[in-house]
């Protein structure tokens, strides 16, 4: 008689049986072929209580266990000042999936609830520093975060309508105010669709945001509220119904920069024009 899986065991199964395809191979990739781990890395894996951070933990756990490659994992929650209720969601969700979780205070909701414009912005600033600290105390070179393949390409297009610039979201970055610490984005080539779908087929529910700001998005009546975020999702999935390539054509992009067509760009802080090697005699512009 076959034994009966418990929840934990039944949600690592569906990772490497019914959502291999969806969820381990795209995971897998991303960390080989943006180089994220290396030997003898300590990463922080930073929890928030949602979907997103809660499967790349049971992903990087799979991992740990059956790489080639050493490297030590700790669970970090930060408690930005949550509802008890939904700090309670986090300890059983993690206890359910047999995440060892560490919890530490701070008190980032209430002081970007208070700034006024830009309070996402802020927060995610906030919880960045604070998580890096932590990091650090526990001896980790790097953090990991929970964003995924459509975080990538909405902040791509966001920042062309409301940022004025051509700018992403890299895989791995080296923190400027932290020396020796880098992030990492496990999740890069993972889809949000297939994040859901594995949560539902486990009967998972996890917290969303769980701040004011996004509380104020659902209650808007139209799913967006003042998050524009929110307004970028609609609209890649408003193209994506016309041309189902859309996505993907986003991601590519910004792999595939054309520096000969741009009219100016920044490098390591350092904005540059066309004009520089516009008379060169090997210009970087292709003629007509």
């Amino acid at each position: 008689m076959p034994r009966e899986l418990d929840a934990c065991q039944m949600a690592e199964r569906s990772i490497n049986k019914k959502y291999r395809k969806e969820l381990w191979k795209p995971f897998v990739y991303g960390v080989k072929r943006y180089e994220l781990i290396q030997p003898g890395d300590r990463i922080a894996v930073c929890i928030s209580g949602g979907k997103d951070s809660m499967l790349m933990a049971k992903l990087l756990q799979e991992l740990h266990r059956h790489s080639d490659v050493p490297f030590a994992l700790e669970f970090l929650v930060m408690d930005p000042g949550y509802h008890p209720a939904n700090r309670q969601k986090i300890v059983d969700n993690a206890r359910l999936l047999r995440v060892p979780i560490r919890i530490f205070e701070s008190d980032i909701f209430a002081v970007a609830n208070a700034a006024g414009q830009s309070p996402c912005y802020l927060c995610a600033r906030m919880r960045r520093g604070h998580l890096y600290s932590k990091a650090q105390e526990l001896g980790c070179n790097k953090i990991a975060l929970g964003h995924h393949f459509n975080d990538v390409i909405e902040t791509t297009v966001m920042g062309m309508f409301y940022g004025s610039q051509l700018q992403a979201m890299p895989p791995k970055l080296h923190s400027t105010n932290f020396p020796g610490m880098e992030l990492i984005r496990p999740l890069y080539c993972v889809h949000e669709e297939h994040i859901i779908a594995w949560a539902r087929y486990n009967h998972l529910e996890f917290i969303q945001c769980a701040c004011r700001f996004t509380e104020q998005s659902h209650l808007s009546g139209d799913g967006i509220g003042r998050s524009k975020r929110q307004e970028m999702k609609q609209l890649i999935r408003t193209l994506t119904a016309e041309n189902p390539i859309v996505e993907k054509s986003i991601f590519n992009s910004i792999h595939a920069v054309c520096l000969d067509t741009l009219v100016g760009f920044k490098t390591r802080g350092e904005e540059h024009s066309f004009l520089e090697l516009y008379d060169n005699p090997r210009p970087m512009w292709p003629e007509e």
